[in-house]
Formats: C-alpha cells, structure tokens, sequence
C-alpha cells in the first residue's frame, strides 16, 4: 500500500444521476489538458444522424438559452435496452459489433415520441437533436472547478450499460446480482462493502440529503444496521464538523424531480449547490487532510458520449444475466471527478492497464486501503486509484475561491405525481416491519401518495417509527418543502 492511501482515513463518495462525461465535462480542456497529458473530450466535431435531414453535431449549451439547466428538456431513454439503441443502433438484447454511439439522436426521438404524449414530459421547444447539447466549464464552475483543480477521470465507465438501480447495486455490492432493470430488483441482497468494513473494524455511513437513504431500503445487507450508521446531509455536515465522519461514506441526492439529483430534466444549477456544499463542508474541516472525495454518476442516462465503452469486463459472478446479458461489457463513461488535498492540480487520471475504472474501482480502492476481501470477481479485477495521491503534503490552497454558484432562472412546469427515484424510496419505507395501528398482525398498506412532498413526509415517517421512536406509525400530512437557500450560501462565499 502507497503511503499517500496508508494516510486517507476517509472516504467520501456522492454519485449524481443519469449524466454522461461529455454531456458534463466533455469540453473540459479545449486547448489541451496541462503537462501534456491525454484528455478524451470533444472536438465540438462529432455528430449523429438525425431522425430526418443533415447529422445532428454537438453544441455547446448556453447561458442564453431556454430554460439552461433543464437540458436536454426531457428524460432520454434509459436501460439496457435503450441503451444498446443509442450504442448499437439496434435494441436487440444481444448486439454484436462494436458500439458506434450513433444512435443518441434517434433514440431520444423514439423517447420523445411516447414522452410528448405525457403532460409536461417535455419542454416546449424540444427535438432529437437537442440530446447533442454539452455543458461548458462556464456553465458548471463548481463541477469544472473541480475537476481542473484536483483531477478528472477521463475514461471512467459505469458498471453495466443500463440504468440506476443496477449501478447503485455494483457501487455497493460489485454485483446486480444479473439485474440490469430497475423495475425488475430495487432490494438487492449480496454482501456489500458496508458489513465487509464492520467486519474489518471500519466504520462507515450513509447519508440521504432531506430524507432516508434510499441506499438503506435497498441494500439488504444493512437494512438491520443502527440508525446511527444513516442520517441526512446535515448530519454528514456535523460529523465532519465534529472530527467524527466514518471511514466510508456514502451520500445521496434529494431524489424529488426539484432536487439536487441532475436526473434529466432536473436543475442541474442545484447539483452545483450540492457539489459546491458537499465540498465546502470537507475544505479546511479538522478531516480534511485525510479524506479522499469521489463525485461520479450512476449512469449515463441516454445523454450523448461518442467514446464506446469498451468490452473486457470481467462478470461478477454466476448470476443469471437478465435480458441475456453477460456482463462483460462496460456501460457508458459518466464524469468522475477525485477531489484531495494530496492531488496535483489539472491531473487527468486514467487506470494504466486494460481494465478501465468502474464503480468497483471504488470497492478495490477502499479494499486494498483497509485489507479487504474482494466482494466478487468484478472488484477483484478493478484497477484501484490511490496512483492520483500524487503529493508528498497537502496543499494549501482552494481552486473553487471565487466560484460563483449558478442558479436557473425559473423551472419549466414539470409532469405531477411522484417520480420513480421517490417511488422507489416509498416502496422500501413500505417494506419496512412497522404496524399501521397497535397490537400484531396488522398489514400494511402504503396510502395513495399524489406529490413527492407528501411521499417524502410518508417515508420520514415510517423511519422514524422503524428506528424506534415510535411503536407504530404515524402518518403526517406534507409539509411545505423548504427550499435551499442560494442567498446563505451566497454569503458564505463571500466571507472566504
């Protein structure tokens, strides 16, 4: 083990949603990353073909356009299926050839197509060609900040070319245990690097951002865990405060379709807010010089990237793969982004051998750091990244200083009901053991939720009486949502 891993006492990881690599940083470095070091960004050059006319190229998003932060205006096509159209050009469950990624623009166009029906699916003004749009550094300071102050994992792919569920289960277990659909598993239940750690003596926690964890439902391994190895973001806030924070940490979005989660078509501009506290928090914190930051994505959620993912991959173990798949391809690149004060400014970092980094490149890198067993063949195979702790002290100064946090003006109106990251999270507090009134044999039945505020006050709720604090449940009605104050976190910037 390195010295510079021997030194992290604390990993930190927060995985956003459903965003590509060159949807987010592909125009990271336009002019060549510094020290001459490889970047796989874009040219502004590629393109797909449309639906109908001239191919689709990319195009930079900019701050004048319509409704920015909510690009590409609907949700692109998700899962395994989708996923092998916009790669292969064909939704076969079993594609041969090598992925060409030409078939974003006209994937989206067959989303559109049943999306439009929906009300308020889809901004006005959407077509195919807009899942060709890329955020710039300009558009994404915190995030672009990031990634230029402390390094970029370039070549950084998902652990299955599908959807949410899927790649949450690898970054906690190695494994979907052959699921590759979100509606098909949400509780998984192979040993996670959760009980490996306490095991291990380690500690470690999960922290949801306004509510529980949707990690904490859905991971069977650590559904009995104490209630003090889970809480909020405010909770994560004071143990780093307190010197207290766990070994490994993971933490979540606010899940709702107005959270912080940059799910297509979510404000993106409160991801930033996120990113921007989450960094804040740990920068200067009595932890701060021995803790090593993840930010990465699940998946790519249907946004354009024109590198393919590679093949290679090595399958997790003998489960059955649903749909047919093997396993041993790689899903799409989402951004990563690895943030410590042991990291060389501009650092571009990318495995060294022929297995490129996945979610299980975490799992390998916490296991080697604390001795642990592999959990399954694929983080067995994973190259690690403790290489990118390149310095011998920590530096001293701040890359964000000066950042200024955007913000979207106005949100365009959006489909009612409750979205299916919230469901999801419903359906896990509704399997919780928890009576609907006193005495035993009582079922429960999960009430009829129509808004994610109430859905979320639900699921507070049945927490609350499954940690103990109460006996039974006791539904609340919703309250009114409180909204992230940009002027506080205005302030704080300025008084740095």
């Amino acid at each position: 083990m390195s010295a510079p891993l021997q030194g992290i006492e604390h990993f930190v990881v927060v995985m956003l949603e459903n965003r590509s690599f060159d949807h987010m940083l592909g125009f990271l470095y336009t002019s060549g990353a510094p020290r001459g070091q490889p970047f796989e960004g874009l040219t502004g050059k590629e393109s797909n073909p449309s639906v109908k006319g001239p191919p689709a190229p990319v195009f930079k998003i900019q701050a004048k356009d319509p409704h920015p932060y909510f690009m590409p205006g609907a949700n692109p096509g998700e899962g395994y299926l989708n996923t092998n159209s916009q790669l292969f050009g064909s939704r076969a469950q079993d594609p041969t050839g090598t992925p060409a990624n030409q078939g974003f623009v006209s994937n989206f166009a067959y989303t559109l197509n049943w999306e439009s029906k929906q009300k308020n699916m889809v901004m006005p003004g959407t077509t195919p060609a807009k899942i060709m749009g890329m955020y710039t550094p300009e558009m994404l300071p915190v995030l672009s900040g990031l990634a230029k102050g402390y390094a970029v994992c370039d070549h950084w792919y998902s652990s299955a070319p599908t959807e949410t569920f899927p790649n949450r289960a690898f970054v906690a277990m190695a494994t979907s245990q052959g699921f590759v659909s979100d509606k098909s598993r949400s509780l998984f239940n192979a040993p996670s690097i959760y009980t490996a750690l306490a095991k291990a003596g380690q500690s470690w926690a999960v922290y949801g951002y306004n509510a529980p964890p949707l990690t904490r439902g859905s991971i069977a391994d650590i559904a009995s865990a104490p209630a003090s190895n889970f809480g909020e973001f405010t909770d994560f806030q004071q143990a780093v405060k307190r010197g207290t924070l766990a070994n490994y940490v993971f933490l979540e979005p606010e899940w709702s379709s107005k959270g912080n989660s940059q799910h297509p078509n979510y404000d993106v501009s409160l991801g930033e807010q996120f990113l921007h506290d989450i960094y804040y928090t740990l920068y200067g914190s009595p932890v701060w010089e021995k803790t090593l930051l993840v930010i990465t994505y699940d998946e790519h959620g249907g946004c354009y990237d024109h590198v393919p993912p590679p093949g290679g991959a090595v399958p997790p173990d003998n489960s059955p793969g649903e749909l047919g798949f093997d396993f041993t391809r790689f899903g799409v690149r989402v951004p990563t982004v690895l943030v410590s004060p042991l990291i060389a400014a501009g650092s571009v970092y990318r495995a060294s051998g022929s297995t490129p980094f996945d979610h299980t490149s975490i799992l390998a890198t916490v296991e080697k750091r604390y001795g642990l067993a592999p959990l399954t063949a694929r983080d067995k195979a994973a190259p690690t990244f403790e290489g990118v702790l390149s310095l011998n002290a920590p530096r001293k100064d701040d890359p964000l200083q000066g950042v200024v946090i955007p913000a979207s003006q106005g949100a365009p109106k959006k489909a009612a009901g409750v979205n299916h990251l919230v469901r999801a999270l419903v359906d896990s507090a509704g399997r919780l053991p928890v009576s609907d009134a006193a005495g035993n044999g009582h079922h429960h039945e999960s009430p009829a939720l129509k808004d994610e505020d109430s859905a979320l006050d639900y699921v507070r709720a049945r927490y609350k009486a499954y940690d103990g604090k109460q006996t039974v449940l006791a539904y609340a009605p919703a309250r009114k949502r409180r909204q992230p104050s940009r002027k506080k976190a205005k302030a704080r910037k300025r008084s740095r």
